[in-house]
């Protein structure tokens, strides 16, 4: 396959990257600075350009970029640009896959676009899967519009793949690595009062459950990236104290993040309770290499 990929300087960008070039497919890497490579080719998702000619020629492109949701304070500046940096961006692109469609090719390449489980906002003990309802909340919106943002792309004929995405668990950046430098010094602790459900993937599972989107054809709309085994916070904490042979003890109560962090960032992405199943991959016969905690942990800390 010859697969366009934006957002491709990222973690799972890059680990994307690898693997498809190790099973032998051609990638087309989509940057927002002048290309500097014959894989590369330039795009501009503010003013709405991208490369119609340059995807016209690939199978498929997974659209991952837009700006980091947990890692500074939600002031309405940040607000604006994680959903402008999401929803444009994809806009941008579903706009160039039907103006591929519209030009004669018999149909556009498959869409693989990021999303995240922020969509079903914070749920509590209610178990989601691909046919729950979205909640409330600033990411719930933000994830709606961002999908919603595709269609362009599948009213032109292209298989639509939305990767709810859950915590992607690897040493090399995201959410655990910001967190190992306490639990190493053996300062980890829950985060609240722990009770709330956390979906987790490892980032190999997270690559190959993005390649089997681009490959299989069943998979369609929707689909969750998640372990099949969600897990409590606190469950998280006591895991990962173990997997380092570390105490994890220690708590943050909900106040001294909000104080920290901000109320809404913390109440919808540190502390909403997200119990998400990945029924549309297991109904794939998608095999699942970290299925559950412990051993996930060991994968992402050997990353």
């Amino acid at each position: 396959m010859r697969v366009a990929v934006s957002g491709s300087s990222g973690l799972i960008g890059t680990a994307l990257i690898q693997a498809l070039r190790a099973r032998g497919d051609e990638v087309l890497r989509l940057v927002r600075r002048p290309a500097g490579a014959p894989d590369e080719q330039t795009w501009d998702p503010r003013a709405g350009q991208a490369p119609v000619e340059a995807l016209a020629e690939v199978d498929g492109l997974v659209h991952l970029a837009g700006a980091g949701i947990g890692d500074q304070r939600w002031t309405p500046q940040r607000k604006q640009e994680i959903r402008d940096s999401r929803v444009q961006g994809t806009s941008t692109l579903a706009a160039a896959l039907a103006a591929v469609g519209s030009s004669g090719r018999a149909k556009p390449p498959v869409f693989v676009s990021g999303s995240a489980i922020g969509y079903y906002g914070d749920r509590g003990e209610e178990e989601l899967d691909e046919t729950s309802p979205p909640g409330t909340g600033f990411l719930a919106e933000v994830c709606q519009a961002w999908e919603a943002a595709t269609a362009p792309a599948a009213e032109a004929g292209a298989r639509v793949v939305l990767l709810r995405t859950g915590v992607v668990l690897s040493a090399r950046g995201g959410a655990l690595a910001r967190q190992l430098p306490l639990f190493r010094l053996g300062l980890g602790g829950t985060l609240g009062d722990g009770r709330q459900w956390l979906s987790w993937i490892t980032l190999r599972d997270e690559v190959h459950a993005i390649l089997a989107c681009l490959d299989r054809p069943e998979l369609e709309g929707p689909v969750n990236l998640t372990a099949p085994t969600p897990v409590r916070n606190a469950e998280f904490t006591q895991a990962l104290g173990r997997v380092l042979k570390r105490p994890a003890r220690l708590g943050v109560p909900r106040g001294a993040l909000r104080l920290a962090l901000g109320g809404q960032l913390t109440d919808e992405a540190l502390l909403a309770s997200q119990r998400v199943l990945p029924r549309r991959l297991v109904e794939a016969g998608f095999a699942f290499q970290d299925p559950t905690l412990e051993g996930a942990l060991a994968t992402a800390l050997a990353d």
